[in-house]
């Protein structure tokens, strides 16, 4: 089926695969993002990368859709979900301003476990013993990870939760918004919320200079990727359940611990690398 369709059809492997090249995107965006904030503030780079977003997707989508990418069917939930993209977005560049980019993702890898349970009231989904297994075993790596005296910034720690929790209400509600909506137009309404929001914040905490052209470069690279990456999830939650596909985000903690040594030569210690 097309990947603009607005009904779901149950295609766990195709799920499964696609989740596995988004976590690959987004863990690529993290190191971009922990470089960049120590150099800049997280809410101009928020803003720029929203920017260059945006004009991917015209570029790329409004020759072909037009004014149907302005079509949607839940405008308050497409909104919120926007909103809670906006604010999930500023506490995670803040906490991999503060931590090791592994530790971070670690942490908010939580919210697998969130959805699973979520998922059962809210979404009527039915949970295996097996997913139930792998939550367990998941809740149990975070807490070795961000466990007390452990050398994590606690700041850091507490924005990579808060971070956790609207992770698992954004996929809960791109669950249920994709059986609506199309894939573009939903793309294309998240980054334009986002835009204004970010540019608001950029000006709150603007320190009066603005990114050399390479770094400028970067962050509009950053904004590519993320596009990308929030595309391919949304196709990927019309294929299958939250609580089967959300299991399948664990490899960005491989991906991004991995990239962390690449780039950050920074290794976590053995507690941690037994919590990820």
């Amino acid at each position: 089926m097309s990947d603009t369709s607005p009904h779901s059809e149950n295609r766990p492997l195709t799920a499964f695969a696609i989740v596995i090249g988004t976590v690959s995107l987004f863990a690529s965006g993290d190191i971009l993002i922990k470089y960049l904030t120590t150099r800049y503030p997280v809410e101009l780079i928020m803003a720029i990368r929203s920017v260059a977003g945006l004009l991917l997707i015209l570029a790329f989508f409004w020759p072909r859709m037009g004014r149907t990418l302005w079509q949607i069917k839940r405008p308050r939930l497409v909104l919120c979900r926007g909103l809670v993209l906006v604010l999930g977005s500023l506490l995670i560049g803040h906490a991999l301003r503060l931590m090791p980019v592994g530790e971070t993702i670690s942490i908010l890898y939580s919210f697998p476990i969130l959805v699973m349970i979520l998922a059962i009231p809210l979404m009527g989904e039915q949970v295996s013993a097996i997913n139930w297994g792998f939550a367990v075993l998941g809740f149990t790596g975070v807490l070795m990870v961000a466990r007390p005296g452990g050398g994590l910034d606690t700041l850091g720690v507490t924005f990579a939760l808060l971070t956790a929790i609207l992770a698992a209400i954004f996929h809960l509600m791109t669950r249920v918004i994709s059986m609506t909506e199309t894939s573009h137009a939903l793309l294309f309404h998240t980054i334009l919320i986002s835009v204004p929001c970010s540019f608001m914040l950029a000006l709150f905490t603007w320190e009066g200079y603005l990114p050399n052209l390479m770094d400028f470069g970067l962050m509009a690279l950053l904004g590519l990727i993320i596009i990308a990456a929030h595309y391919l999830l949304t196709v990927a939650y019309k294929y299958a359940p939250a609580s089967l596909v959300a299991p399948a985000n664990w490899v960005h903690i491989v991906w991004a611990a991995l990239l962390g040594w690449l780039f950050f030569d920074h290794l976590p210690d053995q507690w941690t690398i037994l919590g990820m």
